[in-house]
């Protein structure tokens, strides 16, 4: 990474007076191409630390390429990617894990035949420091360091409320459990930004309040930075602190979510057109 410093880096109080603090994450000027096709256009935001940052926007508008270009999947055909002060430039995918970013996927991605907690437990890797021969002869530094790795991920189970399923196969497991194995994988990673691809998707009512509760407690209780993608207006609305807003490929609105329920370019977009 480039070894510039950012020049943003004041935060700022919520409504509730949660504090949120500087930049963590700074996109600027992001156009993506594929070939002839123009994912994403000219777009800059930023994420700060501590707050729960939404992209929003009808199908087709960006927001999946635009969270593969944060997780570092896509490199931006032009602009510039900041984290934590410096430039990123391309990465591989478990550089960005030692980073500190992690993500969950809207198509489920689980080994269907390791038990919940060994699915977890794969969320640890980047943070294991022993080498492959004494992880696999299971001896001395690699037991220690495992039985350490493991308290952790039992403290995320329970914190998860996932206890009773922590020995069952996942793919004996209902979709909206599958979900929140898959947020205990990537909290097993401790990032410094978690990034959640409609993590409501397909969820019945219920399911939807406990995974919002769950994304509010790891916010407030871990004190991560969180960016998503979501369709169901009431979640967004009602989780973040920031929702940045997106149509074929452009940004057409950026604040909070008071601000973008009455940007006119918005509801004509996407929330539709108010009625009196």
């Amino acid at each position: 990474m480039s070894a510039q410093p950012a020049v943003n880096t004041e935060g700022y109080t919520t409504a509730d007076g949660r504090k949120i603090g500087g930049v963590l994450m700074e996109m600027k000027n992001i156009t993506l191409r594929f070939g002839g096709v123009v994912a994403i256009k000219d777009i800059s935001f930023d994420i700060r630390e501590g707050e729960i940052r939404a992209i929003i926007g009808p199908n087709g508008a960006g927001k999946s390429s635009m969270l593969n270009v944060i997780s570092g999947f896509y490199v931006p055909t032009e602009g510039e990617v900041w984290f934590k002060g410096y430039r990123r430039g391309p990465m591989k995918p478990y550089q960005v894990a030692q980073l500190g970013i992690a993500r969950t996927f809207q198509n489920i991605a689980l080994f269907d035949g390791m038990t919940v907690l060994d699915n977890i437990m794969t969320g640890r890797l980047t943070l294991m420091k022993t080498g492959l021969l004494a992880q696999a002869m299971w001896w001395g530094a690699a037991q220690k360091e495992e039985s350490a790795h493991r308290e952790k991920v039992e403290k995320i189970i329970d914190f998860l409320e996932i206890q009773a399923i922590r020995k069952t196969p996942v793919g004996r497991l209902p979709y909206g459990l599958k979900k929140r194995v898959e947020l205990a994988r990537a909290l097993a990673a401790e990032p410094k930004i978690l990034l959640l691809d409609e993590p409501m998707a397909g969820m019945n009512v219920e399911e939807k309040e406990d995974m919002c509760r769950f994304i509010l407690d790891v916010n407030d209780e871990f004190g991560t930075t969180i960016c998503l993608i979501e369709h169901d207006m009431g979640v967004v609305m009602d989780l973040s602190d920031r929702v940045v807003v997106m149509d074929y490929g452009k940004k057409i609105g950026d604040g909070t979510p008071d601000e973008v329920r009455a940007n006119p370019e918005v509801i004509a977009a996407y929330l539709g057109v108010a009625h009196d």
